[in-house]
């Protein structure tokens, strides 16, 4: 077929390949692109080839390009876009509107084109250009599970002055009853599916599934109006630890610990009305809760194993009371005593000659004193007031954490808890497999699944446990470096501040931030 013919050349096309035969040399090459404007159906493929043919007589067509088809569909790669080309010329496009729409439905039916189809205005076509004319739907991720905990009441002390007494106040216990609602998970939606030009489905990613985080032994999970409801196993005390949700046993001492109840040593929460008396303990895994309000005095040894110790009054020690904290220790004052705690220590208004160990200690800002004995912190001292007029020794030390130690240490966990992981998954796939014929299992069979589902739940909650605390480790490497000690008000000579490896006696009046800068302390 001629497509063009001219003096100089004579453009045709076979079989879809475009050839030029030149009959006279000397046609312009820059001319040559008015031609191809009015040929959009032209696609040049080799530039050189065609300036060689025109500058000289051919004896045969020489191939110069492709001759492209009218219309033209092209699907993007990963099938979401169709665009559409129309090589022709605008006067063609502008006379023959109704019959290129017919022609366009056509080849997208043809192209199996069938979903996101567009609109086409005709007016703002421009020849040979892209138009997209299918667009496909992208499938719509699921919403992650969404969990809810019952909020345990911040355990921050009030201090509350009414002329005469003073008040260390805290709502320490928060009892539950069986039963109780302590939580809730929103599963993971499944998401929305999507739809490529072709119609095809396209899977959507589930939304990621979260687990609730609880102490199985007293917690349970059931399922209410589409929800993982979390609640009590028993009636007790609700307490967050290690970063599990529990509820523990309360026993409540509605008098003192003394001669008529002994030394008292319980699984769970304790809370004593009264007080501990002298050379008595009290030993609990979960909280405890001491109210009376004269305090506590010449008591053995008073221990949290994974929570808190409240108590209301004061602690007069005689040199001998231990108190020991998995968690904070919340006091109104302290004499001779010694405490340790695993996160905090909160002291009201004073500490005289004890032996301070955690975390961070926080005393009153306003008024508070630690004078005599030793404060020893790994991230922060606060304190109104350290030493005295008669110039006692005070100690307030800021051992800083071994970045080596702690990165060791860190490993070790990780590397536990990947076996742990992998043995979860082993377990959870038994259990899974075995679920559907439970009731077909003989004995021996039975005793083996009840056993995996059991050692299931215990790896669960051990490596819940080790995650929590390698959080806890990565937040004190995160504190490297921010460590201080701040008197606020008044700091007397013969306090001794040290950070690390630096230390100094205060020989004068002063009160500030003490901290490391430049690796040098700033006193």
């Amino acid at each position: 077929m001629v497509v063009f013919i001219n003096d100089f050349f004579e453009i045709t096309e076979r079989n879809g390949r475009v050839f030029v035969t030149t009959t006279k040399s000397g046609f312009p090459i820059k001319d040559f692109d008015a031609i191809l404007r009015s040929f959009p159906r032209i696609k040049l493929t080799n530039f050189a080839v065609l300036k060689n043919v025109l500058s000289k007589v051919s004896v045969a067509p020489v191939e110069i390009g492709q001759w492209l088809p009218n219309l033209e569909i092209e699907v993007s790669r990963d099938k979401m876009s169709a665009s559409l080309f129309i090589h022709e010329t605008m006067d063609f496009i502008r006379m023959n509107q109704e019959d290129l729409k017919q022609q366009i439905n056509k080849v997208l039916a043809e192209n199996r084109i069938v979903h996101g189809l567009l609109p086409i205005h005709m007016e703002s076509i421009v020849p040979s250009k892209a138009i997209l004319v299918a667009q496909g739907t992208p499938p719509i991720k699921g919403n992650d599970a969404k969990i809810t905990y019952l909020q345990i009441p911040e355990r921050k002390p009030v201090i509350r002055e009414d002329g005469k007494a003073d008040y260390y106040d805290l709502n320490f216990i928060f009892e539950i009853l069986e039963g109780s609602w302590l939580g809730e998970k929103i599963p993971p939606e499944q998401g929305i599916e999507g739809q490529n030009v072709y119609g095809e489905l396209l899977p959507a990613t589930p939304g990621r599934d979260i687990p609730l985080k609880y102490d199985h032994k007293s917690a349970y999970e059931v399922e209410e109006d589409g929800k993982i409801v979390l609640r009590s196993r028993i009636s007790g005390v609700l307490e967050h630890s290690q970063g599990l949700l529990s509820v523990n046993h309360h026993l409540p001492i509605n008098g003192d610990v003394g001669i008529e109840t002994g030394n008292l040593e319980f699984e769970g929460s304790i809370s004593i009305r009264g007080t501990v008396q002298n050379g008595f303990s009290v030993i609990a895994k979960g909280d405890i809760s001491i109210e009376g309000p004269e305090g506590v005095s010449g008591a053995d040894l008073i221990k949290s194993i994974d929570g808190d110790i409240y108590i209301r009054g004061g602690i007069f020690g005689l040199g001998e009371t231990r108190i020991e904290a998995g968690g904070s220790i919340f006091v109104k004052h302290v004499n001779e005593a010694n405490l340790y705690a695993g996160e905090d220590i909160h002291i009201g208004f004073y500490a005289i000659g004890s032996n301070l160990k955690a975390h961070s200690i926080l005393v009153d800002e306003r008024k508070g004193k630690i004078i005599g004995g030793t404060a020893i912190a790994k991230s922060q001292i606060v304190t109104s007031i350290s030493g005295n007029r008669l110039e006692r020794r005070t100690e307030l030390i800021i051992n800083s954490v071994n970045k080596q130690e702690v990165y060791a240490i860190i490993q070790d966990k990780a590397a536990h808890l990947k076996v742990l992981q992998e043995e979860i998954t082993t377990l959870e796939e038994q259990v899974n497999r075995l679920k559907p014929i439970v009731e077909r299992l003989n004995k021996q069979q039975a005793a083996a699944f009840e056993q995996a589902k059991q050692n299931l739940t215990e790896y669960k909650e051990e490596a819940m446990a080790i995650d929590h605390e390698i959080k806890v480790l990565m937040n004190d490497l995160r504190n490297v470096g921010k460590e201080e000690i701040q008197v606020l008000k008044q700091a007397y000579p013969g306090t001794y501040i040290q950070i690390g490896k630096k230390s100094s006696i205060l020989s004068k009046m002063t009160n500030g931030t003490f901290l490391l800068e430049f690796g040098e302390l700033n006193v």
